[in-house]
């Protein structure tokens, strides 16, 4: 059930629960549900061969993923529940990407698929990791994967562009694999859930008192 009282978006997640999450209606976490709800949409456009406005909207898409979080910084509008948006919707993001340059790059991505879909998986994993352990998503937001993302995003805009590099795409891939197992190394440290997480040598300085 979702219902809209005093600027705030109320989600009740299962009918038979009385817990009602309240999600403030800040420009940020509204940039998010943008691209929650979006998602659908960009996955038709893959279905009927929209290249052009597929390219245009996963743009969109990264565009607005770094808004959102300049903003909630610059504004102070950093919520819990809006980096959980956020990394929901940077995964749904990867997903649809990687199904698009499938769909459109089958040819360039053939010879790549292990590590593309490896990359993947490990994407889903270090999401649904924290959700066993402390019953909450992955919200961490790394400098590492604020990094993998800038470079995820030149990577796609050169991609449909220029075309494929493989240089820059193992490029993108190690850093990717790198920010995975600091994010599972993260998940295995905390002993409560954290968002808004530097990286691993902060979790580790915050151990040793320092």
């Amino acid at each position: 059930m979702i219902s809209l009282n005093n600027n705030y978006l109320l989600l009740e997640p299962k009918p038979f629960q009385m817990k009602i999450i309240n999600l403030p209606l800040t420009i940020p976490n509204i940039l998010s549900l943008f691209r929650l709800f979006s998602f659908p949409f960009i996955g038709i456009l893959i279905y009927e061969g929209l290249e052009s406005w597929f390219v245009f909207f996963i743009c969109a898409h990264f565009v607005t993923d770094i808004l959102d979080g300049w903003i909630a910084r610059r504004f102070n509008q950093m919520t819990e529940i809006g980096a959980t948006l956020d990394s929901m919707a940077d995964t749904g993001t990867y997903i649809l990407a990687i199904a698009g340059v499938v769909a459109f790059k089958p040819t360039d991505f053939e010879p790549y698929y292990l590590s593309l879909f490896t990359y993947l998986g490990g994407v889903l994993l270090v999401d649904v990791l924290p959700y066993f352990k402390f019953g909450k998503f992955n919200s961490y937001h790394t400098y590492s994967a604020k990094i993998g993302a800038y470079l995820k995003g030149i990577f796609f805009v050169l991609l449909f562009t220029i075309g494929f590099m493989p240089w820059f795409y193992y490029g993108v891939i190690i850093l990717g694999f790198l920010t995975l197992l600091e994010g599972i190394a993260i998940t295995i440290l905390l002993k409560e859930p954290k968002a808004d997480v530097k990286g691993l040598f902060w979790i580790l300085n915050e151990k040793r008192g320092l």
